[in-house]
């Protein structure tokens, strides 16, 4: 990312010498002759910091900050002044300057400043997505995740909670379909309302129809009662169908009336019966080839997907694992009173060579697991699950399109370091470049842990 500053100064020789030499550093820069021309750059946006003379015509420099500050607040401006008004520049510090030079400007003091000012606002925007990503995760409460692609999902949940649109969950089995439905409720209108769960994969047909739909007394051997169904005792909530692609053909028809026209009968019953229910569904099958088969209704796959909402494999959000392998060790360790404070390297390199067939189920069965046979505070890969502990690399990275380069940058690089069991200077050998580079570029990556960066 390349950093925009602002230079404000009346007189041109010194504004366009700084410029220079901001430039030198790898700045882009644009200037200005005034306060008012300087607020019209910052007004337009783009601006990353304001370095301005103290004392200018039209508007000054501790003017020109008070606009800054009221409108970006902690935005960094360096203060420029004469030896005889340090004491309003002391005063404009105190205002919310981030620093000031005297003049002549000391160049090395300037891109020292510069470059710290600038560290503090990537260190600010960092915590207050920091603090968003805190926030996000209340809302969706046990959904772990700040991938790019968790990022989707979590931005199509938010528009779609609180509406009354059907939605359907698609994604392979252990990827947490389950977990999206319910926050789905939870975010919605509804969420003080019933929420029913039914798996339809798990009943009969006959089973699944009285589960729905309920009976009446004698409507089979057995009904002994009359039965209320899953859509009466979910009216006013929501009624979330799990492997709704498994469900027979001739509920998929009754199923159909109910989304059209809010209404049924019980099984063996006359009654007209109404109803009042969100419609929340989830498959690991694919509903367009199901349709081709003639296994599923298209008319009934339009109804239920009216949004989608597709929960990516952990292969392809391999960015989240180490906060869903520390949530999981936390709960474990807990559950089975030991003191294990993390994984070790080796550790954390096979957890992202691996592919995870089984998805996030399959991650917390492994976390489980090696947290049982841990012997000390560290998890290490004699503690894992056989298929992870033989599993090896195969050499390959596997990049989808869209990427874009930083992000490329930063798959290779993991991926790399976990073909090389996490032996940093053969990654460093590997991809052709310098030990102290790949540090830098592991850190700047959040690839490492803050006790790795101490070592």
């Amino acid at each position: 990312m390349k950093f925009r500053l602002l230079v404000i100064d009346d007189e041109k020789n010194i504004r366009e010498g700084l410029a220079e030499a901001l430039q030198g550093d790898g700045y882009d820069v644009v200037c200005a002759e005034n306060g008012e021309e300087g607020w019209s750059y910052f007004s337009n946006g783009d601006i990353d910091l304001v370095i301005t003379d103290l004392k200018m015509p039209v508007l000054s420099g501790d003017e020109l900050m008070k606009r800054i500050l009221t409108q970006a607040p902690g935005f960094p401006v360096i203060i420029l002044t004469g030896h005889g008004t340090v004491e309003t520049a002391v005063g404009a510090m105190r205002g919310g300057a981030w620093d000031f030079l005297t003049k002549p400007v000391d160049l090395d003091h300037l891109s020292l400043k510069v470059k710290r000012a600038l560290d503090n606002r990537e260190l600010f925007f960092k915590h207050r997505q920091m603090e968003e990503e805190l926030d996000r995760k209340k809302q969706f409460k046990s959904i772990i995740g700040s991938s790019r692609n968790m990022f989707e999902v979590f931005n199509t949940m938010t528009k779609a909670a609180p509406t009354k649109a059907s939605i359907l969950i698609t994604g392979e089995s252990g990827v947490g379909k389950e977990l999206v439905a319910d926050a789905i409720h939870e975010l919605s209108p509804r969420k003080d309302q019933p929420f029913i769960k039914v798996h339809c994969a798990a009943l009969s047909p006959t089973l699944l129809e009285s589960e729905l739909f309920g009976h009446e007394k004698g409507a089979f051997t057995g009904a002994i009662s009359r039965k209320r169904g899953r859509f009466e005792l979910a009216s006013g909530g929501t009624l979330f169908l799990d492997e709704i692609g498994e469900i027979d053909q001739n509920i998929q028809i009754k199923l159909l009336r109910v989304l059209q026209e809010k209404k049924f009968e019980r099984v063996g019953g006359e009654q007209t019966v109404e109803t009042d229910v969100r419609i929340v569904t989830a498959t690991n099958k694919d509903l367009r080839a199901e349709i081709e088969k003639g296994n599923f209704r298209e008319d009934l796959y339009f109804r239920l997907n009216v949004v989608n909402i597709h929960v990516p494999p952990l292969r392809e959000r391999k960015d989240d694992i180490p906060l869903l392998a520390g949530a999981f060790l936390k709960e474990f360790a807990e559950e089975n009173g030991k003191n294990i404070t993390g994984i070790n390297e080796k550790v954390r390199s096979r957890l992202y060579s691996y592919e995870w067939p089984g998805n996030i189920r399959e991650l917390r069965n492994c976390i489980e697991s090696a947290v049982v046979m841990c012997q000390s505070s560290v998890i290490t890969v004699d503690d894992l699950p056989p298929a992870l502990r033989d599993a090896c690399d195969d050499g390959w990275i596997n990049i989808r399109l869209g990427v874009n380069m930083a992000e490329c940058e930063k798959i290779i690089i993991r991926d790399t370091l976990s073909f090389c069991r996490g032996n940093k200077s053969k990654a460093a050998d590997t991809l052709d470049i310098g030990r102290k580079t790949l540090l830098r570029k592991l850190d700047e990556y959040e690839l490492v842990s803050k006790e790795e960066k101490e070592e």
